[in-house]
């Protein structure tokens, strides 16, 4: 590769402690601290061998340079620069790093995404790892944007759920967000969520769960409850729960679950969603859409690093 020409600008280098601003978009927040990245990156590259690449230590010289793009093979939304920023950095701390794409950023195909300049062995062993990272979350946050983009207009949140990778959730479910969607609860601890087996093991009793609840659970804790039955809506509805899961139900009877409610309780539907029928389901009137795929059957999106 010849020299750097002179006359083109260096990218404007990124700091360890900017990183987590790069995630930042209309209120969205990197869930990590500073140390919890740090930690993740280096246990990622220790488990790829990174710190001992005996392919790129035997193939190229320690002080050869070089520059690449990390560009979009395909279109989508893009979630985990930070992780990207770091990996990169951690196998070159002088590197300079430029971001083309934020996070919750659209990237078109072709488009590059961070444009790196640095030591060419540390680029090369940090690739897979970076690539990894940002695959991951952004097919979840380009997923997201999908669904999104179909109920665009009737007022519809697309929700995820607890469907997520262990020891991921919270930044699966940040790339959700990055995709323009929502958060359901966080976990077990956040909010009550009566469930079918929490009914069967009340003999089906709607509004005994829902008084349990209010009378057990923490103060304000917002209730939720499975129903799969009209006659179970209505009982909901009247016993006083904050939000009414409609499971697995067909359009038609979605639409008569939000006319038996009146409003009384907000209707999240859930259950066989996908992007071929979301549309119809938003045009129930119900008011939330939880989709498990997005978080648990998610295609990675295609980026690749190209060296100049």
């Amino acid at each position: 590769m010849p020299d750097m020409e002179p006359n083109v600008p260096p990218p404007r280098r990124v700091t360890p402690l900017e990183m987590p601003a790069v995630a930042a978009r209309d209120g969205l927040r990197f869930p990590l601290t500073r140390d919890q990245l740090v930690s993740r990156v280096r246990e990622a590259l220790e488990e790829d061998g990174a710190f001992n690449d005996v392919t790129t230590i035997a193939t190229v010289r320690s002080d050869r340079r070089a520059r690449a793009a990390l560009v979009a093979r395909q279109g989508g939304t893009i979630a985990g620069i930070p992780f990207a920023l770091e990996t990169f950095r951690m196998l070159d701390p002088k590197v300079s790093m430029r971001v083309d794409t934020e996070d919750g950023k659209r990237a078109m195909r072709g488009e590059t995404v961070v444009y790196i300049t640095g030591h060419a062995r540390a680029m090369l062993s940090a690739e897979r790892v970076a690539l990894n990272f940002l695959m991951r979350l952004s097919g979840i946050a380009s997923l997201t944007s999908r669904y999104v983009d179909a109920v665009r207009g009737t007022g519809v949140r697309i929700l995820d759920t607890r469907k997520t990778t262990p020891g991921w959730r919270s930044l699966e479910k940040y790339a959700v967000r990055a995709g323009g969607g929502s958060n359901h609860r966080m976990d077990l601890a956040s909010s009550v969520l009566i469930k079918d087996n929490h009914l069967a093991a009340l003999d089906g009793q709607v509004e005994v769960a829902i008084k349990r609840a209010r009378d057990l659970a923490p103060p304000a804790t917002r209730v939720e409850i499975e129903c799969v039955t009209v006659d179970q809506v209505a009982a909901a509805a009247a016993a006083g729960a904050d939000i009414i899961l409609l499971d697995n139900m067909p359009v038609e009877l979605l639409r008569e679950c939000v006319k038996v409610t009146a409003r009384r309780a907000a209707l999240e539907a859930s259950g066989g969603v996908t992007l071929d029928n979301v549309r119809a389901i938003a045009g129930t009137g119900v008011d939330m859409i939880s989709v498990g795929a997005l978080t648990h059957s998610a295609p990675a999106l295609n980026l690749a690093l190209d060296f100049e």
